[in-house]
């Protein structure tokens, strides 16, 4: 049986009524997808994508990409959707690469850590020729999407933080980015359910004050970092001083960056030397 067609009307109706405050923009793109050339031969997809976005998944999931920083990144379902404020932590990441670059007469080396589906690693391969780069995660499901995403997907590497690192990059390090989960865990039930209901807990919850992920992000950082190297670590406005704590008391010399425009806030930390 022939599958109906939905027209733009019929699709904006049923996203705003869902919910959706993008609603046009929405069915805009989805209209746009269903003639994809990965999709022209699946005459359902159009009303599984929809039923699938009213039900509450998050539309990056539904189309399977994000577009971050200028690029289109692979997003599996159930995968950590990268946020526009992330992109103040791939730009600051650039920036040291690129510092560290000048500095050596060698490849520079930075880790993705707690990566999703790589976006920062993705921005930084984009950006710095020549760049060594890796990415971890805990869930195997967005490491997969961070293989689609980077140059070298044997780089991309599955564990719980810095377990996941083969030895060969101890000390080796010249910049991590990392995004690991700062949400208290109070809060997550205050979420959108897009986020709370869609993508894992474990990419989401930083225990009971938002540090806790962080805080063992920042006591193993100096062991894999070079002397010098650049720890920068996502965190919120509201969290920021606690986060600068914590780098301080591993080691690190630390300052705060903010970006008002794509609602971001990153802690940068140096590696003292020891």
């Amino acid at each position: 049986m022939p599958v109906p067609p939905i027209d733009r009307e019929q699709l904006v109706r049923r996203l705003r009524d869902a919910g959706c405050v993008f609603a046009e923009d929405e069915a805009d793109l989805l209209l746009a997808e269903a003639t994809a050339p990965e999709h022209e031969q699946e005459p359902a997809w159009l009303q599984e994508a929809v039923a699938r976005r009213a039900a509450g998944a998050p539309l990056e999931q539904v189309v399977g990409w994000a577009a971050f920083a200028g690029l289109r990144l692979v997003v599996a379902p159930g995968a950590f959707v990268p946020r526009r404020r992330t992109e103040l932590l791939a730009r600051v990441a650039v920036e040291h690469v690129r510092a560290a670059a000048l500095a050596e007469d060698r490849p520079p080396v930075v880790l993705d850590l707690c990566c999703g589906v790589g976006a920062a690693a993705a921005v930084v391969e984009r950006d710095v020729p020549g760049v060594e780069a890796w990415a971890a995660d805990l869930d195997p499901v967005a490491a997969d999407a961070a293989r689609s995403n980077l140059r070298r997907p044997e780089r991309v590497v599955v564990g719980d933080l810095w377990e996941a690192l083969p030895g060969s990059l101890r000390g080796r390090l010249d910049v991590v980015a990392a995004n690991a989960p700062y949400v208290p865990t109070a809060s997550i039930a205050m979420m959108p359910p897009e986020a709370r209901e869609h993508e894992r807990l474990a990419a989401l919850d930083g225990g009971a004050d938002g540090h806790a992920v962080q805080a063992r992000v920042a006591r193993g950082a100096a062991a894999w970092l070079r002397p010098g190297g650049v720890l920068v670590v996502e965190t919120s406005a509201a969290q920021a001083e606690g986060t600068g704590g914590l780098l301080a008391a591993a080691g690190f010399t630390a300052r705060t960056v903010r970006d008002d425009l794509v609602d971001g806030t990153v802690v940068v930390g140096v590696l003292r030397a020891s």
